[in-house]
C-alpha cells in the first residue's frame, strides 16, 4: 500500500474531448528523465518554455509549453512536470504514452527503469499526494473537488474558502482550545495531592462554554456550506392538469417540460437544477397522480411515487380555478389520502394553489384545515398555502423564499465555506462530547477521568475533518471520487 504512494504517476488533467489546449501532468521523485526524453533540453524552474515534444525516434509529436515545478514547491510536493499541448484526444494520448515510455526506459548506468513503477494516475491521486506530502490537509483537498463540482457561484466561492484553508483554521482554533482544556484536566489528574485546583483557577467551565459557542458558530457556517454543495431535492406533485410542468418552467425560466391542456401529458419525470440565492434546488416535475389504465402513464406515475419518497420537500400543487368543481374535489381528495398514506411525515409539504391569473376563487375551508387527515404530513407542513400563477410569475418569489426556509438557508452569513456530510457528522459528535463534558464538570463530584476521555474523543472528531489521523480506507473513498488528473 505504501509503495503505491511513491510510484511515479502521469495523467491527462484536462477534461475528455476536443479543446484548444490539453495538459498532461507528471509527478515523481524526479521528472528529469521525462524532461530529457520529451523536451530534449533542460527547463528553468517554474518558467513556461515553448518547444517541441519528441517521440522516441525523434519525430515531433506536438509543440507546446513545458513547465517544471521542482520539489517541494509544486502542487503535489514532488517533482512535477506539466506539458501544455493542443487539446486533441489523440495527441494527448500519444503524449501520455510517450511520458510513460520515457519513465520506464532503462537507465544505461543501472540497467533499471529510470522511473520504476511509472503508471497512469488514479482518480484524485495528484491531490492525494499533495495531502500525504503536507501541502494541504484533508478539508482543503476535498475543497479542490468541491470547487470543480460547484454548480453555483456561491458554492464556488465557498469551496475556494475551504481550499484556502479557512475551514481548517476554524477547526484548528477549536482543537487548540480543546488541547489547552485537556492539559488542565490531565494536570489535575496527575497531581491530585497538590493543593491547587487547576480547573477552577483557569475557569475550565468558562473555557468549555466558549468552546461550545465557537462550535455552534462553526456548525452553522458548515451547515450552510453543506447546503450550497448538496442543495435540496424538491418534487412537484399533484393531480393531472394543475400546472406542474408550467411551474417547473416558470421556476427554471425555460421551456423544459411540455405543457398542454391534455391530462396526463407528463409521462416521466423532468428534472432541473435551479439556483436560488446560490443554493442548488433540484426540482423534479412528475406525472399527475391518478389511477390510469394507460400502461405508459402508469409507469410514469409509479416513478413519480419513487421520486416523492426521496424528496427533501414536496410542492403539493392544486388548481384554484377548479377548486369548487365536484370532479376536481373528488380527484384532489384521492391524491390527498394517498399522499397521507405514502409520504413520510418528516417530509415538509408546501401547499400551492396555482392559476390565480384565471381564478379569484376563495380557498375552500376544508383545504386550509391543519388536521393531519386533511393535509398529508401536516405535522411537517411548511406554513400556510401559497397562491401563485405559473403563467404570470405572481407568487413565485414567495415559493422560492419558502423552499429556502425549508432548506435552512440563512441570508447574511459571511464567510460560508463548503462542507460535506462527514464534516457535519464529525462536528455533531464534537457537540455531543462537549455536552457530556459539561455535565461531568458541573457535577457535585466531577469524574475527571471520564471528562478527560470525553475531551479526547471531541478532539479526535475534530481531527477527522482535517485528516490528522491514520485511516487509509477513508482516504481511498474520498480521493477515488476525484476526476483523473486531479
Amino acid at each position: 500500500m505504501l509503495s503505491r504512494y511513491d510510484d511515479p504517476i502521469a495523467a491527462i488533467t484536462t477534461a475528455p474531448g476536443r479543446g484548444a489546449v490539453g495538459i498532461i501532468r507528471v509527478s515523481a521523485a524526479s521528472v528529469a528523465p521525462v524532461i530529457h526524453a520529451l523536451c530534449a533540453r533542460s527547463l528553468k524552474a517554474r518558467e513556461a518554455t515553448y518547444l517541441s515534444f519528441v517521440a522516441r525516434d525523434g519525430r515531433v509529436i506536438d509543440q507546446g509549453l513545458a513547465i517544471h515545478f521542482p520539489a517541494p514547491h509544486s502542487y503535489t510536493g514532488d517533482d512535477v512536470l506539466e506539458l501544455q499541448a493542443h487539446g486533441g484526444a489523440v495527441v494527448l494520448q500519444l503524449l501520455l504514452a510517450r511520458v510513460i515510455e520515457a519513465g520506464l526506459a532503462d537507465n544505461p548506468a543501472t540497467g533499471l527503469p529510470w522511473l520504476a513503477g511509472m503508471r497512469v494516475a488514479l482518480p484524485g491521486e495528484f491531490t492525494q499526494r499533495a495531502f500525504l506530502n503536507g501541502k494541504m490537509d484533508l478539508a482543503q483537498a476535498e475543497g479542490v473537488a468541491d470547487l470543480i463540482d460547484a454548480s453555483t457561484e456561491a458554492a464556488a466561492r465557498s469551496a475556494s474558502r475551504s481550499l484556502s484553508g479557512e475551514f481548517s483554521r476554524e477547526v484548528h482554533s477549536l482543537r487548540d482550545a480543546l488541547v489547552h482544556l485537556r492539559m488542565l484536566v490531565e494536570a489535575t489528574l496527575d497531581f491530585p495531592e497538590e493543593d491547587i485546583d487547576f480547573l477552577q483557577q483557569s475557569d475550565a467551565q468558562g473555557q468549555l462554554d466558549r468552546l461550545g459557542q465557537g462550535l455552534a458558530r462553526l456548525m452553522n457556517r458548515a451547515q450552510q456550506g453543506a447546503l450550497l454543495r448538496e442543495g435540496i431535492r424538491v418534487v412537484i406533485a399533484g393531480p393531472p392538469n394543475v400546472g406542474k410542468s408550467s411551474l417547473l418552467n416558470a421556476l427554471a425560466g425555460a421551456e423544459l417540460a411540455i405543457v398542454t391542456p391534455i391530462a396526463g401529458t407528463t409521462r416521466d419525470k423532468v428534472q432541473q437544477t435551479i439556483q436560488m440565492e446560490g443554493v442548488p434546488v433540484h426540482v423534479i416535475d412528475t406525472a399527475g397522480l391518478r389511477d390510469s389504465t394507460d400502461e405508459v402513464e402508469a409507469i410514469g406515475i409509479a416513478r413519480a411515487w419513487d421520486e416523492i419518497a426521496q424528496a427533501d420537500a414536496l410542492i403539493f400543487l392544486r388548481d384554484l380555478s377548479r377548486a369548487d368543481t365536484p370532479n376536481y374535489i373528488a380527484e384532489d381528495a384521492i391524491v390527498t389520502r394517498t399522499l397521507a398514506n405514502k409520504l413520510p411525515v418528516s417530509v415538509p409539504i408546501v401547499e400551492v394553489w396555482n392559476k390565480t391569473d384565471v381564478s379569484t376563487a376563495v380557498l375552500p375551508a376544508r383545504q386550509l384545515s391543519r388536521d393531519p387527515s386533511a393535509l398529508p404530513g401536516s405535522n411537517a407542513s411548511a406554513g400556510e398555502p401559497i397562491l401563485l400563477s405559473a403563467k404570470t410569475g405572481d407568487g413565485l418569489d414567495a415559493l422560492r423564499a419558502r423552499l429556502l426556509k425549508i432548506a435552512g438557508w440563512q441570508t447574511g452569513i459571511e464567510g460560508v465555506f463548503i462542507a460535506r456530510e462527514r464534516h457535519i457528522q464529525a462536528l455533531t459528535r464534537v457537540k455531543a462530547h462537549l455536552g457530556q463534558s459539561s455535565l461531568l464538570l458541573t457535577g457535585r463530584n466531577p469524574a475527571l477521568d471520564l471528562l478527560a476521555e470525553e475531551l479526547r474523543l471531541a478532539q479526535n472528531s475534530l481531527n477527522e475533518i482535517t485528516g490528522e489521523f491514520n485511516a487509509d480506507d477513508l482516504l481511498g473513498v474520498i480521493f477515488s471520487s476525484f476526476c483523473i488528473g486531479k
